[in-house]
Parts: structure tokens; C-alpha cells; sequence
């Protein structure tokens, strides 16, 4: 009984979704843009690479 009530909390559980949305919004705007706008799509891709090469400094510890 117990696995079925902790099966049905985790199921209904929907914190982080927000999150999730809007990142996969903001993906597709990008997109979206990019391809109406060919002189945009470098600009998005540049962002891009440099929100990249941040995280991976931010994950190797900053060095």
C-alpha cells in the first residue's frame, strides 16, 4: 500500500516542469527566429556557444 501511495505522489509530483517548459520554449522561439531570420542565426549561434563555453568552465571548477 504504502509503494502505491509513494508511486502516486511521485506521478503527481510536477515541480521542475515549469522549468522545463520555458527552456524548451525558449529553444523553439530560437529556432523559430533563426529560421525566418538568416542574420539572426548567427547571432543565436554565437549566444549560444558562449553559454556553452561558460558551462564548461562553470563545471570544470573554474580553471
Amino acid at each position: 500500500m504504502k509503494d502505491r501511495l509513494l508511486l502516486l505522489k511521485v506521478l503527481m509530483d510536477t515541480r521542475g516542469q515549469d522549468l522545463i517548459e520555458f527552456a524548451l520554449m525558449v529553444g523553439f522561439v530560437a529556432m523559430t527566429a533563426g529560421t525566418v531570420m538568416p542574420a539572426v542565426a548567427t547571432q543565436i549561434s554565437t549566444i549560444f556557444s558562449k553559454v556553452k563555453s561558460t558551462l564548461t568552465f562553470a563545471a570544470n571548477g573554474g580553471s
